[in-house]
């Protein structure tokens, strides 16, 4: 990691994995299949399957979408760290 955005790309793809796992468990949790989803959401299966893999990083409407198919919240924030000791 010696590019200077490589830590960035690298956690960006970390924050696309980890967002497919939650959509993942969700989705298997309801016994739904990615078309099930797909089609709940409005939007392709391979998308939803590319989704799930980390393979992209969905826009704040997107995940809107999802979170409301699967009956989710949708929870975003921003807190402030606790000061370094």
């Amino acid at each position: 990691m010696d590019e200077p955005d490589a830590a960035e790309v690298y956690e960006a793809a970390r924050l696309a994995y980890e967002l497919g796992k939650v959509v993942r468990a969700l989705r298997e949790e309801r016994g739904w299949s990615q078309d099930d989803l797909a089609r709940a959401a409005r939007m392709r299966r391979s998308t939803v399957a590319r989704f799930e893999a980390g393979g992209s990083i969905p826009t704040l409407p997107i995940l809107d979408r999802l979170a409301r198919a699967l009956d989710a919240d949708l929870e975003i924030r921003l807190a402030p760290r606790a000061p370094a000791a």
